[in-house]
């Protein structure tokens, strides 16, 4: 069973919709300063290259 290219991108959507809630969380309950909405900022700039990674996918 080997990787195509869909799979992969498909492995990064998922792997970048992770990360972007995990961001979004450090920003919502850990920090309540300024650097909350930083980290909350890059959660969703990762859910927009998540996206563009799934849009992708059939495509490439």
């Amino acid at each position: 069973m080997g990787m195509n290219k869909n799979t992969v991108l498909a492995w990064a959507t998922f792997i970048m919709i992770i990360v972007g809630i995990a961001l979004i969380a450090l920003g919502a309950f850990r920090y309540d300063d300024v650097a909350g909405w930083g980290f909350a900022s890059v959660g969703v700039g990762f859910f927009a290259i998540a996206w563009v990674f799934n849009a992708l996918k059939g495509r490439v």
